[in-house]
């Protein structure tokens, strides 16, 4: 996450102010590392804070190591606090590690955003150890350390300062950072800082589930069951998900009834965007998108899907091989997903061979079935006729954000919106896809707070699902995405033309 170039920051309250937005909420128990590339920020690093003080240490951050203390037998004092030393040490490397990924950065700010101690130079006994390594390690990177603070729930002060007149304890009023210039401005731009990612209350409202929903869904799911492995049904499906996508980054989905599905609030990585309900004008056939007719200006309009389109979309994503298709696709384009489901063998080498025990060869299923009358193909290349220009990624190059250079963050910020939508039109193993999908992006931007509390809905849904499980991990790791650990790369939350 960087800062947008043309806000200007005049002190520490401003500083301080950005970062709930940088992050989409008001970090708790959290040390906040900034880079400095001259007098402009770089990128942002959230990470929890080990425990304070000494004994048995918390949660690493984000690479979810566990600091264990003693073993319950009597140490020395110098071997416990060389051990605290250590764990710090090792906490501090890691740190100055991911910071290191902005090769721009010649400096660094700190903030510790804890409710244990403000008090004291250096933060007091709890946190002047750790501030210490931290320095020490930054210095060694090339990152000198330009400023630091404490920010407990009341209070918040210069970690640095020990002048009684401008830093005396208990510090100064967190209002003053809520009530900053620049935070009023981030508001002003649409911003919105919300609750702690996973906090009880923070999930959705589950819908009731619309019964025509649900029979289009599984109408569907019956009849993708014998065509998991037809390149025509793959490329349909394809043909479909690029439909939605591109139709969701302008205005809501047309109603073949008349009718919105419930639901107006789209929230969009922290920018709240109302909308007012809207039904179909009567101009385009059931489901018919035609993402041409769509108008940036109505992209407030809520997200609205025909249950025919809403069931046809959450089976498809209930068939692994189509649902990974769909996120590379989105992320790298066309060519990946076709190139890589061929090299996977994702599909039957003769149209008409042999499909699964007790089911029908394609040739009988007779034509693909679709829920757009009139679904576009134009453009696309012919199945099985995937042109390769120059190098085409991988489908693990790609989920793990090392190709291509630059992701297509506007057809991302499509899928997240089907996505959402999706999420709350049903439950069980098509809802745990489209959340655990929506987690995939937000760990693409870099939000791995968020990312998280949504794998652990999607397993909540659906426990054991597999592609939630292996995400999870990998931010259990403290694996970056390659997209957000590069400034040219990474997606820039408040654009210039985000006012």
């Amino acid at each position: 996450m960087t800062a947008p170039d043309h806000l200007r920051i005049t002190g520490p309250e401003d500083i301080l102010g950005f970062i709930p937005h940088s992050l989409g909420y008001w970090p708790e128990n959290s040390l906040v590392a900034m880079t400095l590339q001259g007098k402009r920020l770089g990128a942002t690093l959230r990470v929890d804070l080990p425990e304070p003080g000494g004994g048995a240490g918390g949660s690493g951050g984000r690479d979810g190591a566990s600091v264990a203390g003693g073993r319950g037998t009597a140490v020395s004092k110098r071997r416990a606090g060389s051990g605290r030393r250590d764990m710090l040490a090792d906490f501090a490397r890691n740190v100055v590690a991911y910071l290191e990924a902005d090769d721009a950065a010649d400096g660094s700010l700190l903030a510790l955003f804890t409710d244990t101690d403000t008090s004291g130079p250096g933060g007091g006994p709890a946190w002047a150890g750790l501030l210490k390594e931290l320095e020490l390690a930054l210095e060694a990177a090339g990152l000198p350390l330009r400023d630091a603070w404490i920010i407990g729930t009341k209070f918040w002060r210069n970690a640095q300062c020990d002048d009684p007149d401008c830093c005396g304890s208990p510090g100064r009023p967190v209002e003053q950072i809520k009530n900053s210039r620049l935070n009023a401005e981030m508001v002003y731009r649409g911003s919105s800082v919300g609750a702690v990612p996973g906090a009880q209350g923070t999930q959705p409202a589950s819908l009731p589930v619309d019964p025509a929903v649900r029979a289009a869904e599984c109408g569907w799911a019956e009849q993708f069951s014998p065509r998991r492995r037809d390149r025509a049904q793959f490329d349909q499906v394809l043909d479909v998900w690029t439909m939605a996508m591109q139709a969701a980054t302008s205005r809501e989905l047309p109603s073949d009834s008349g009718a919105v599905a419930p639901g107006a609030t789209i929230t969009d990585a922290g920018t709240t965007v109302a909308g007012n309900h809207a039904t179909g004008n009567g101009n385009h056939p059931a489901g018919n998108l035609d993402p041409s007719d769509f108008e940036p200006r109505n992209a407030a309009q809520p997200l609205v899907l025909s249950p025919e389109l809403a069931g046809y979309l959450r089976a498809s994503l209930c068939i692994p091989s189509w649902r990974d298709a769909v996120l590379v696709m989105a992320a790298a384009g066309r060519s990946a997903a076709e190139y890589g489901a061929e090299d996977f063998g994702m599909f039957d080498t003769e149209a008409g061979s042999a499909a699964p025990p007790g089911t029908m060869s394609y040739s009988r299923l007779g034509p693909t079935p679709s829920p757009l009358p009139q679904a576009s193909t134009t453009g696309r290349p012919a199945a099985g006729a995937v042109p390769v220009t120059e190098a085409v990624p991988g489908y693990g190059e790609v989920l793990l954000g090392l190709a291509p250079s630059v992701p297509d963050w506007t057809l991302l910020v499509g899928l997240e919106r089907v996505l959402e939508r999706l999420g709350g039109l049903g439950d069980g193993e098509p809802t745990a896809a489209a959340v655990t999908a929506r987690g995939w992006i937000e760990w693409c931007r870099g939000r791995g707070s968020y990312a998280d509390a949504l794998y652990r809905q999607a397993l909540q849904e659906h426990p054991g699902y597999r592609l939630a499980e292996l995400l999870a991990e990998l931010g259990r790791r403290g694996t970056l995405c390659g997209w957000a650990a590069r400034r040219e790369a990474a997606w820039q939350k408040f654009a210039p033309d985000a006012a």
